[in-house]
């Protein structure tokens, strides 16, 4: 068993987080042209915040004010933290229970790595939310929406009942495409900001999904180890009269 669990561990190392920065490295590639040879597209892009802010109104101020709401780090983190449990609880699956919270910690650490080194101005509108501390690219409420959802959208596939598995699938990509509106909506974020941040988010959580598959495979194709055979007592048998 212990030798089961170091080579999970040493999986996740090969086949997540090694990945993962070759994609951080791709996140912020991306982000610092944008600020460089790219930066035409960031002008550019500011018309999609300007035309949004220029028809809103009170109805759509509260529905994006609750869709933004889905991403927040807090909320994203408790409704982690809730799932998986009750995934673990229901399945005895360890592995399985880890595929959410892999995913939205491997996003969590490239968004945070990228909005530092690119350091890019959130748009030139009024801001319906306030700014956090960190910068505009990539979103990291769209990033951790998407990586969040997108695993539970894949863990979802394992629903045998069709109408209930293909339901719970558009649910649960349809959460972040709502984030990435109500972050565009409320002016915090560019068109390339929530597009980084739903690809740092989907990758990651392919990433960690793979992880689990690999990890099921492996232990259903490794051979189960057979009882020893029980010993028979030493001395001379006697034979039957």
């Amino acid at each position: 068993m212990d030798r089961i669990h170091r080579q999970d561990g040493s999986d996740l190392l090969t086949r997540t987080v090694a990945p993962g920065v070759a994609l951080g490295g791709l996140i912020i590639g991306i982000g610092l042209a944008l600020k460089g040879p790219l930066d035409g597209i960031s002008h550019a892009e500011e018309a999609v915040n300007k035309d949004l802010a220029a028809d809103r109104n009170g109805t759509w101020d509260t529905i994006t004010a609750v869709w933004s709401q889905i991403g927040n780090t807090a909320g994203v983190i408790a409704v982690c933290i809730v799932v998986s449990s009750l995934l673990l609880w229901r399945t005895r699956d360890l592995r399985l229970a880890l595929v959410a919270p892999v995913a939205i910690a491997m996003q969590g650490l490239i968004f945070l790595i990228a909005a530092r080194v690119v350091d890019r101005d959130r748009p030139q509108v009024d801001k319906l939310d306030a700014s956090p501390p960190t910068a505009s690219y990539p979103s990291g409420h769209v990033g951790a929406s998407t990586g969040l959802y997108v695993a539970f959208a894949l863990l979802a596939l394992r629903i045998e009942r069709t109408w209930l598995r293909w339901t719970t699938v558009i649910l649960c990509l349809a959460m972040p495409l709502l984030v990435a509106f109500s972050r565009l909506y409320r002016g915090m974020h560019h068109v390339t900001d929530v597009g980084a941040g739903a690809l740092n988010g989907a990758i990651c959580a392919l990433l960690a999904y793979a992880w689990y598959r690999h990890c099921t495979t492996r232990r259903r194709s490794s051979p189960t180890p057979r009882p020893a055979a029980a010993s028979r007592p030493s001395g001379p048998t006697r034979k039957p009269k």
